[in-house]
């Protein structure tokens, strides 16, 4: 064979294999050609839209991996009615924010999707006027609003008058204009208080959360239904707003400890601010859990650093994350409105106990 003819087979193949091509980028043509279906099969796999067999998704996605497909985003806006961005809304970074923003980011990658976190200043008169022109700015397919965002009626308003999909995580009230994640706070707080109750513990603090927050009406309202159930007063000077912060944790742990008849128990409305009782009560001398136990809400990372050991709920954070991820990106073809009723998500929670909490012994 002579080295034209050699050059001419070599020719003839990377024109018809386009295994070939992985030198260079791959197109979506190539994808289609190694599949043997249409481009238009191959872009609806890639955008996960329904209506394809599985085992044709199945030849697609094989295709895909072999020649490293990586979809262009400014072809796939231009070519459909979704933008690839959801926005993740929050009032401050802080709290469960960090694994919220993992499984949703997460998720968002499994199909070709973009997370874009947006801290918002709710003291702010400026604050509707940025959402207004990040709306004006980006198309954004939906978007993923923390508490107490979730239940913020300027930027819920401004949201649904874009025409924009929203998620609201553990909102205080439920409707028909957005879709709904949280756990029962209501009742995960009831057994919370119960496990500290069944210990014997009868003189219980409590440490609100942020103003305004559903889950700070809904853990409080399970605290005081649990002690009434029982038969145990609430005593309102053992009762401190928090406000979700560890610092403000700190004043309401010294104002409880040091009551002239303090409490054998705290109920702390997060992690952070149980983080700052038991930080109080080591500076104090006050021995845990034995004088004092503690209980938090969460099992955010920082349970497990302390010492002792938080007992405290277990929120599924990085699954309400990629639930409300899942929720737009299946939902976000469409634009015109949730189905009614709109989808709302009550996950299972877990209470965790560990060695913050005992039977309450005598201080000498």
């Amino acid at each position: 064979m002579t080295s034209g003819a050699k050059r001419s087979q070599s020719h003839g193949k990377s024109a018809h294999d386009p295994t070939l091509k992985r030198a260079q980028a791959a197109t979506l043509d190539d994808v289609a050609a190694l599949a043997e279906v249409s481009a238009k099969t191959v872009s609806r796999v890639v955008n996960e839209e329904s209506g394809v067999r599985t085992s044709t998704r199945e030849r697609v996605m094989r295709a895909v991996e072999l020649l490293d497909y990586k979809p262009n985003l400014s072809a796939r806006v231009l070519a459909g009615d979704r933008s690839f961005l959801i926005g993740l809304f929050c009032d401050k970074p802080g709290g469960y924010l960090t694994d919220f923003q993992a499984g949703a980011a997460e998720r968002c990658r499994e199909s070709g999707y973009h997370l874009m976190v947006e801290p918002w200043d709710r003291d702010s008169p400026q604050m509707l006027r940025q959402v207004n022109a990040l709306l004006r700015q980006l198309r954004l397919d939906g978007v993923i609003l923390l508490p107490p965002l979730s239940d913020d009626r300027l930027i819920c308003n401004t949201l649904r008058d874009a025409s924009i999909p929203m998620v609201r995580i553990a909102p205080r009230d439920h409707n028909n204009e957005s879709a709904s994640i949280g756990i029962d706070d209501y009742k995960a707080a009831r057994q919370l208080t119960a496990h500290l109750l069944d210990l014997g513990h009868r003189r219980l603090g409590f440490i609100l959360g942020r103003p305004g927050h559903g889950a700070t009406e809904e853990r409080y309202r399970g605290f005081t239904d649990e002690m009434r159930a029982h038969d145990v007063p609430v005593d309102a000077t053992l009762v401190e707003a928090g406000n979700f912060q560890f610092s403000d944790g700190v004043s309401c742990a010294e104002r409880m400890l040091r009551n002239p008849e303090p409490p054998s128990a705290i109920f702390a409305s997060n992690d952070e601010t149980a983080a700052a009782v038991i930080s109080v009560a080591h500076r104090l001398g006050v021995q845990l859990p034995g004088h004092l136990s503690v209980v938090g809400f969460d099992d955010a990372p920082i349970a497990t650093m302390l010492w002792p050991l938080l007992t405290t709920v277990r929120q599924p954070v990085s699954a309400m994350a990629r639930l409300a991820a899942e929720l737009i990106i299946e939902h976000s073809p469409r634009r015109q409105g949730w189905p009614t009723p709109a989808p709302r998500r009550v996950l299972d929670f877990e209470l965790v106990i560990r060695d913050s909490t005992s039977r309450p012994r005598r201080r000498r």
